[in-house]
């Protein structure tokens, strides 16, 4: 069984991993597109969170995460406590590339664009945001810059997460 780590399952999965490979999925963008009412914000003030935002000409890199045999049924349960919390995120089988030619069928968490959850805002705004936002695993600041930090250390660039840290910083 293989998991698509795009954001926080890149730095913390909390699942038994076997194998970690840099991998890329077609047809999504990586975006803080969804608000975050649980994990990274509260209901009277949400945080934003990463999701996969369909978009048909994009790519996004992130982890291909497979898991310990014999963990497969605990893995998704705790993966869809984790994930499906508020049912702003879709469970998918998705074909991720591998880069080392591998092409491999994984599980991954899409943003539902017509939940209420759902958002698009500037950069300037994520990074008012997500600058001051605060929930139930920590600020919203730490998310982003674990997320950013752990993927640079793979060597997968992201620039709109760059320019986030970089704002949120001198919000401070």
């Amino acid at each position: 069984m293989w998991v698509f780590g795009y954001g926080s399952l890149v730095w913390n999965p909390e699942f038994p991993v076997a194998e970690r490979v840099v991998a890329s999925l077609h047809g999504y963008a990586r975006t803080f597109c969804m608000r975050s009412v649980h994990h990274r914000g509260t209901h009277e003030d949400p945080g934003l969170v990463l999701a996969l935002d369909a978009q048909p000409a994009a790519r996004c890199s992130g982890v291909a995460l497979r898991v310990e045999n014999g963990h497969e049924a605990a893995t998704l349960t705790a993966l869809r406590a984790r994930e499906l919390i508020s049912s702003a995120y879709l469970e998918r089988m998705v074909t991720l590339d591998l880069t080392d030619g591998r092409v491999v069928d994984a599980v991954a968490y899409v943003i539902d664009a017509d939940h209420e959850q759902y958002c698009r805002l500037s950069l300037e705004e994520q990074a008012q945001i997500i600058a001051r936002a605060h929930g139930g695993r920590g600020p919203n600041d730490e998310y982003l810059m674990n997320t950013a930090a752990h993927l640079r250390e793979l060597g997968i660039g992201d620039d709109d997460l760059e320019w986030l840290c970089n704002r949120v910083a001198a919000i401070g």
